[in-house]
């Protein structure tokens, strides 16, 4: 077992699917397996607004496996073999964030970068959107195991901040704002 493997929880090393450029299944890898050799993987992601025109911002927990610290969407993760895009980004948002609200597709984003740890993210990452509303939902109820700190921030606000402080930002999160900034605004709205 290598250190970096040592570092992190079981579920860190959760099976993941691989993936072509059309989304089409190849197969299944290790997650960090499939990090470390930047092998083309499917994911998803949860954006979150409330009624009020904010979205749901959560900083990554010091003990992720990359890109630790960061803020980021209300969740991003991958779905596991056997579980649609909708049941995965369902579960990882309530497991993070302890927030249920009905999700829709908005887009689907692919990039490929380097982060922390020598890993690189390579994805096919089906982004949804949903709102949640503290009055009528609940509480946001974040793992601390998952999530450090969260907060609601208004989309305008947020822009300024990514393009002032990109690097406190993740690296899909600043993709999704640069290349899906209009479906995201308008979605927002």
């Amino acid at each position: 077992m290598t250190s970096l493997t040592r570092m992190f929880s079981t579920t860190d090393n959760d099976t993941i699917l691989l993936v072509d450029d059309a989304d089409a299944l190849l197969g299944t890898a290790p997650k960090l397996d499939a990090h470390r050799r930047g092998l083309k993987h499917r994911a998803v992601s949860a954006l979150v607004r409330n009624p009020k025109g904010k979205m749901l911002l959560q900083r990554r927990a010091d003990g992720k496996y990359h890109s630790a610290g960061l803020w980021t969407n209300a969740c991003c993760s991958h779905p596991r073999p056997d579980e649609s895009n909708e049941d995965a980004v369902a579960r990882r948002l309530f497991e993070e964030m302890g927030v249920l609200c009905d999700l829709q597709p908005l887009f689907i984003a692919q990039y490929r970068a380097t982060v922390s740890n020598a890993l690189i993210e390579n994805e096919v990452v089906h982004v949804f959107g949903g709102t949640f509303d503290v009055t009528v939902d609940g509480t946001v109820a974040p793992d601390p195991e998952e999530v450090s700190d969260w907060k609601w921030m208004p989309f305008d606000a947020l822009l300024a901040d990514v393009a002032t402080n990109p690097v406190h930002y993740s690296i899909w999160f600043r993709h999704y704002l640069q290349h899906h900034g209009d479906a995201i605004a308008a979605w927002m709205k």
